[in-house]
């Protein structure tokens, strides 16, 4: 399927805020079977982005190693 290239993240830390190098992403919320509907957030020209069901806010950093910070939250196991 075409959304497993667009990277899914979830906050099962319970953080406040999670930094993303991406600015096209699914926030899931949590890992599933506890999982919100995934959504598509496209952040456009901003820096941040709040999802609108679990209200993690996510920080673009274009200089980021890797998907995220911390890594463990990005969901690599797609339904």
């Amino acid at each position: 399927m075409a959304d497993r290239l667009i990277p899914h993240f979830h906050n099962d830390l319970g953080l406040p805020s999670i930094t993303v190098g991406v600015k096209e992403f699914m926030c899931t919320g949590a890992k599933p079977p506890f999982d919100h509907p995934h959504i598509f957030i496209d952040m456009g020209s901003d820096v941040e982005a709040i999802c609108s069901y679990c209200s993690t806010r996510f920080v673009y950093d274009g200089g980021l190693n890797g998907s995220c910070s911390p890594a463990e939250c990005e969901l690599s196991d797609v339904a």
